[in-house]
């Protein structure tokens, strides 16, 4: 079975993680992609403390498909340094992981 992963990513707005979210779904990228928010990040950026309201995208694929997603982030992300962290599934639901791993390998 392939090796779940989900990846971490942020975005300034519902409309764009709701773009994003799409996207991958629909390309094959991502079996699932969960938005949160908004929430509250708090960073330094280029030597500034920074306070912004952002969405949380927590997206379900595989270990296979990352590199392809990251090729994605550079089209469809629209942050100069997008966040995006990888972690790796130790367990879970069988059938779930066989969903996800299906779902991004075009299996119907």
């Amino acid at each position: 079975m392939a090796e779940a992963r989900i990846v971490l990513t942020t975005l300034g707005d519902k409309d764009s993680a709701e773009r994003m979210a799409g996207e991958l779904v629909e390309r094959r990228l991502a079996a699932c992609v969960n938005i949160v928010g908004p929430i509250q990040s708090v960073y330094r950026w280029r030597g500034k403390m920074e306070r912004e309201q952002e969405y949380l995208l927590l997206i379900k694929t595989t270990t296979e498909q990352t590199s392809r997603l990251g090729a994605a982030f550079k089209e469809l992300h629209p942050y100069d340094l997008p966040e995006r962290i990888e972690v790796s599934v130790e367990g879970g639901s069988e059938a779930y992981l066989a969903w996800i791993a299906s779902e991004v390998n075009g299996a119907d």
